[in-house]
């Protein structure tokens, strides 16, 4: 048995030396920035390279770099160019491919800004940057070359911004790095700000996975002076002048809290270390937005703040699906024929890669919903409705902290699918 434990650790150290090898082969210690402009409509769409950037340090993983833990909606894929080898992958969903799915996009063409964190070559690499309709059909793709040394790489300062950390649980190296970042907090409200930022922070490291992973993670609070007191709400005719631009009634939906702004919102973040972003918005309306690997935007005062942003968060940083659904509204999203690539939900077509190993046994499939307060979140089925869609889309608890605020905590499959993530971040 200690013969056997000995070569087990000596194997673990050496795939460790190997893959830590790997990136300093390939990449500096710092981060590359790629602006991209998204631009288009329902039915075509455009990819265009806005500027490259740069800042020291790399807050991102080490390891795992030519895998990707979910697909998302859109992937970027580096090559290095002299020998073809794919030394990184990354997937993201973005607030333009959510348009494209409104009426609106069937009427006109518009742009949206798209800010990614790359590794920085050493050598020149080949990027390749892909977006993907509901069906996961590739509809535009880019193909550019990133020379490391190109003068034109614009090297950022740091912030100016001040920072505070609320939790660290270890170096930047081998933690997640997660920023919160003010909006519409002026700078006489900066005290409030991070007292609004160190509830996020605590609400979210108290459910579970994070609260059991909190040596994971690092949080850092952000904290840019906006000229106005709150956001705008262009409904009800407000406009504030704030430190991201944000609004309410994004797509014309009253609720939903979301900027365009994003290369602003990234030049807060120059210089700090980060991979994932949470953005407070000084106001009590309620609202908010989470997009995979790109943002999460809530309202820090209403009285649902708490679970919101942990929903949210479960949008951007775990790539989870909404569970919740509309009688009377018809999306198509997810379509029978395509299994999504949220963990928790599903339409049938490859069940098998998600919780159908969580099920008990004999469990029906569609299983029929209960009322029983003592399994209603954590009884694991296959409940029909859920991706806005109440037929053909399926959840796994009858509710969740994805479905609705009431739910405690996370239910056992929306726990397992964030738990492989930070394990795949951080392992």
């Amino acid at each position: 048995m200690k013969r056997i434990s000995i070569l087990f650790t000596m194997w673990l150290t050496a795939i460790t030396l190997l893959t830590a090898q790997d990136f300093n082969t390939y990449f500096a210690d710092k981060t590359l920035r790629v602006d991209y402009t998204f631009a288009g409509n329902a039915k075509q769409q455009a990819i265009f390279v806005n500027e490259l950037l740069q800042f020291p340090q790399w807050a991102g993983r080490r390891h795992h770099l030519s895998e990707l833990p979910l697909i998302g909606n859109g992937e970027i894929c580096m090559k290095d160019l002299a020998s073809g080898k794919t030394i990184y992958r990354t997937s993201f969903s973005t607030l333009f491919q959510e348009w494209q799915g409104q009426e609106e996009a069937t009427r006109i063409s518009k742009a949206f800004e798209n800010t990614f964190l790359l590794p920085f070559p050493k050598q020149k690499a080949e990027i390749t940057i892909c977006l993907r309709d509901f069906k996961q059909n590739i509809t535009s793709q880019l193909t550019h070359i990133v020379d490391p040394n190109d003068i034109l790489i614009h090297q950022l300062n740091k912030t100016e911004a001040p920072t505070r950390y609320l939790h660290q649980g270890g170096s930047t190296e081998d933690c997640i790095d997660v920023a919160i970042v003010a909006e519409g907090y002026t700078e006489q409200e900066r005290e409030l700000f991070y007292k609004d930022a160190e509830t996020a922070c605590q609400a979210i490291l108290s459910h579970a996975p994070f609260c059991n992973m909190k040596n994971r993670f690092n949080f850092i609070a952000v904290a840019p002076a906006s000229e106005d007191s709150g956001v705008s709400i262009p409904g009800q005719g407000v406009w504030k002048r704030t430190a991201l631009s944000s609004n309410f009634d994004t797509f014309y939906s009253a609720r939903y809290l979301t900027t365009g702004h994003v290369k602003d919102l990234h030049n807060v973040l120059a210089g700090i270390p980060y991979e994932h972003i949470v953005v407070l918005a000084n106001t009590d309306t309620y609202g908010g937005g989470g997009i995979y690997n790109f943002y999460t935007l809530t309202t820090a005062h209403h009285p649902d703040f708490k679970p919101v942003v942990v929903h949210e968060f479960g949008h951007s940083f775990g790539g989870l699906a909404d569970e919740y659904y509309y009688d009377d509204q018809y999306t198509n999203m997810y379509s029978s024929d395509v299994e999504p690539w949220e963990q928790n939900i599903t339409t049938l077509k490859d069940f098998d890669s998600k919780w159908k190993d969580m099920l008990p046994q004999g469990t029906p499939i569609p299983t029929p919903p209960t009322t029983d307060k003592d399994k209603i979140f954590t009884q694991v089925g296959v409940y029909e409705g859920a991706g806005y869609c109440s037929k053909g889309v399926y959840r796994s608890t009858p509710e969740c902290r994805m479905k609705i605020n009431e739910a405690p905590a996370f239910c056992p499959v929306c726990q397992r699918a964030i738990e492989r993530l930070i394990r795949f971040y951080t392992e």
